[in-house]
């Protein structure tokens, strides 16, 4: 086994194929798949399934994956830190942020702080709904990331940060019942609601909500960006359940815009950053860490 055949093998797994890697690697066919059988042949455990359809990775081999990832990146930083001795922290480092979430607000001053601290480090920002961060940090393709949970996933240490309050986002002139500033989760039952996916754990939470109280939601579109949802909000098409952070973003673009908290129950979620617990991680993504965990303590009195 060595770095060159654990490169190869990520990239059959990306690719799904062994024809589409071998063209990436502009390598012949056959010597790509003498690298799979050479793998195979060391840990003696079939690594990939294959058909007409392309490979996909046996249970063996996706955790071959996962540690390979890890492997690739550690050994890419072993490269700049020997040569970087002695000089100021480098290396890139890859960070997801949970779009819906008060995470999302962080990628600006993220970047900046890190400009000002860490000039060497390169930062690798994913905000994404369709990707399981938790997965993606498993594989070792992320390194952290700030998301919604409180963990219970073998190989990975949740550290939860804070818990995000969720609030009813809607144009001044819909009519809804509300007193002391606040409104139920039975109020909401009729209104025409744009929410999230129905994987998206803000979504989960809105759900679990309207489920405990036996409400039925109103659902009029399901869409994975907030701008698109927070357009759909001012044309009138329909109100928003969002943590606070999102809903004041999305407030801040219309004057017409009003936020309402939600009680009874109080709708939230735990805002948590994800690392492996599998592998340690580097000094320059410690660095990060500890922004992220300096910058996330900011949002405390906000949310």
């Amino acid at each position: 086994m060595n770095i060159r055949r654990l490169k190869s093998f990520i990239t059959i797994v990306d690719m799904g194929s062994i024809t589409r890697a071998a063209d990436a690697l502009h390598i012949a066919q056959p010597a790509l798949s003498q690298q799979l059988v050479a793998l195979e042949e060391h840990f003696k455990r079939q690594l990939l399934i294959r058909s007409q359809q392309g490979v996909v990775p046996t249970e063996a081999g996706k955790v071959l994956y996962g540690h390979a990832n890890a492997m690739l990146r550690q050994f890419g930083q072993a490269e700049v830190d020997v040569l970087s001795a002695g000089q100021l922290l480098s290396g890139r480092v890859s960070i997801g942020l949970a779009p819906f979430s008060a995470a999302a607000n962080l990628a600006v001053p993220l970047l900046n702080e890190m400009r000002l601290r860490h000039p060497g480090i390169l930062l690798h920002l994913v905000e994404s709904v369709g990707q399981a961060y938790s997965e993606l940090i498993a594989n070792g393709r992320l390194e952290m990331a700030l998301l919604h949970g409180r963990g219970g996933i073998k190989g990975l240490h949740y550290e939860p940060l804070l818990e995000e309050s969720f609030c009813l986002v809607a144009r001044a002139d819909v009519a809804f019942d509300a007193d002391d500033g606040g409104i139920r989760v039975n109020q909401l039952a009729g209104l025409p609601l744009l929410l999230p996916p129905a994987y998206n754990f803000v979504r989960r939470a809105i759900d679990e909500a309207f489920y405990q109280h036996h409400q039925s939601l109103n659902v009029i579109g399901e869409l994975e960006a907030v701008n698109s949802i927070a357009r759909a909000v001012y044309a009138g098409l329909g109100c928003t359940i969002m943590p606070k952070a999102i809903a004041e973003q999305i407030q801040v673009g219309s004057p017409n815009v009003v936020i309402r908290t939600i009680r009874a129950p109080v709708i939230s979620q735990t805002l948590s950053l994800c690392i492996s617990d599998r592998t340690p991680l580097s000094e320059p993504a410690a660095a990060v860490r500890e922004l992220l965990l300096e910058l996330t303590a900011g949002l405390t009195s906000l949310v």
